[in-house]
């Protein structure tokens, strides 16, 4: 049985081929599977009962099941979902300027990488998510989005939730392709962000592709105080990592966005600030300042005010565009670093590194 929604556009057109179809069959089937977001075969009405009968023979359409929903008191909505595995992980929709949405999505079930700061790491690793999964997230949301009187609009998709992914290149490249396609999701390049804490193998892959802007996980100005708090992304050295950074193609608008996490006491001071412009300064970027948000026995507390701003300052003074990204979520623990998919007994409950 296969499962439908893991099919590229092409890859479901020589599945149908291979089974006697004809090829505007796939159009067909596509539509109703990416636009109109049937779960059920015979709900595809322009298809054949013979074309339709042989995919509930040999196909099957497998969304994410919705374990829970949440909601902030600021609009911010996270859910648990549950793969056909019975594996769970979590995306957040996140509200923006002008009730347009921003979706937070996972790739793995769990990560691997162990960041000392962030939630899902203590999960540790448990597989790659495939497209479908990936995807179905999407497809949840959207549902979702519909059922509401007042639907705001669906307008970015960031990949940094559960999970690292250019560990899960191969899926994340086909969702970027299915994504891109002018026949289903629809969303352009410039409003899709992959985020990598600094891995190299598949980096300038990702970066030739153009389907996506790049963010990266920096969060720290020094290869040593890297290692304490990101102990494997740390293994791609951090000179080597912005060298590569430099080197990155871009389009001509475009740019790397950095994400740095402030750590109360640990690298949120001016000298640290002074390290990063240092770091950073040759590549076109610009950065984006979180406010980390602790959870229940984290070894790290959120930063002061007055060490933020004297930070940001810095960062402003040396001519980089830095911005202090809100955080949202935090009550339901769907902010930065939260994320770590769970279900408890009496009710569900999940996180996740938006």
């Amino acid at each position: 049985m296969v499962d439908i929604l893991n099919l590229t556009f092409t890859e479901l057109e020589a599945f149908l081929v291979e089974r006697g179809e004809k090829a505007f069959r796939a159009k067909q089937i596509w539509h109703w599977l990416w636009k109109k977001y049937v779960r059920d075969f015979d709900a595809m009405t322009n298809v054949s009962k013979a074309t339709r009968a042989m995919l509930k023979e040999q196909a099957a359409i497998i969304w994410p099941e919705m374990v829970t929903m949440q909601q902030s008191k600021d609009g911010t909505t996270k859910f648990l979902l549950r793969l056909a595995d019975g594996a769970l992980v979590e995306t957040v929709l996140i509200p923006g300027a002008g009730g347009r949405l921003t979706q937070c999505l996972s790739c793995q079930v769990g990560c691997a990488m162990g960041c000392t700061f962030c939630s899902t790491g203590t999960m540790g690793f448990e597989r790659n998510m495939t497209m479908a999964e990936i995807l179905g997230q999407v497809l949840v949301a959207r549902e979702y989005l519909q059922d509401e009187a007042a639907s705001p609009i669906l307008r970015n998709l960031v990949f940094m939730g559960m999970g690292e992914p250019l560990l899960n290149l191969q899926e994340i490249m086909r969702c970027l392709v299915t994504l891109n396609d002018d026949l289903g999701l629809q969303f352009s390049p410039r409003r899709i962000t992959v985020s990598t804490c600094g891995i190299e193998k598949g980096l300038m892959e990702l970066g030739e592709s153009g389907l996506a802007y790049l963010a990266v996980s920096l969060h720290a100005p020094t290869q040593e105080l890297r290692k304490k708090i990101m102990p494997k992304a740390s293994n791609w050295k951090l000179e080597d990592l912005i060298t590569a950074l430099e080197n990155y193609p871009l389009k001509t608008r475009e740019h790397i966005t950095y994400e740095y996490l402030l750590l109360g006491g640990v690298n949120d001071s001016v000298d640290h600030a002074r390290q990063l412009v240092r770091l950073i300064s040759h590549t076109k970027c610009k950065l984006n300042l979180i406010v980390y948000n602790p959870s229940e026995g984290d070894p790290y507390r959120a930063p002061t005010e007055a060490d933020i701003l004297a930070f940001e300052k810095v960062l402003w003074s040396k001519g980089l565009t830095a911005i202090i990204r809100k955080s949202k979520g935090a009550d339901i623990k769907a902010a930065c670093g939260q994320l770590k998919a769970a279900q408890q007994a009496a009710c569900g409950t999940a996180a996740d590194q938006c």
